[in-house]
């Protein structure tokens, strides 16, 4: 059975909310010395990208509609099979910058799509 664009949304909002959970009160230079912290937003970020991805395949409209769309996806085939050269001060810096304003458009999509 094929996921309708609401459940990739509500993918990409349950990571950023997990992402800003884990990150709650966390400097980088503790980020940088917890390497289980670092892979889980990591796997937070891969499961945004994908979701992304598959919205630009299901749902051009939407995935127009995400800031930075493309680079989002860039970002999760940078961290899939270019592990060697992510930097963990880039990859908490998105954290801590960007995910509330991602979170903000998939939620106002997603109200979009269901008609709120």
């Amino acid at each position: 059975m094929s996921r309708d664009s609401r459940a990739y949304l509500r993918d990409i909002i349950e990571c950023c909310d997990s992402i800003q959970a884990m990150l709650k009160d966390i400097a980088v230079e503790e980020y940088r010395q917890s390497r289980i912290l670092r892979r889980a937003t990591e796997r937070e970020f891969t499961i945004i990208g994908e979701a992304i991805l598959a919205l630009s395949h299901r749902d051009p409209d939407s995935f127009a509609s995400i800031t930075n769309a493309r680079r989002i996806v860039d970002f999760r085939n940078q961290l899939t099979h270019g592990y060697p050269t992510i930097m963990d001060d880039v990859v908490w810096a998105i954290a801590v910058r960007d995910v509330h304003i991602l979170r903000d458009e998939c939620v106002a999509l997603e109200g979009k799509l269901s008609g709120s």
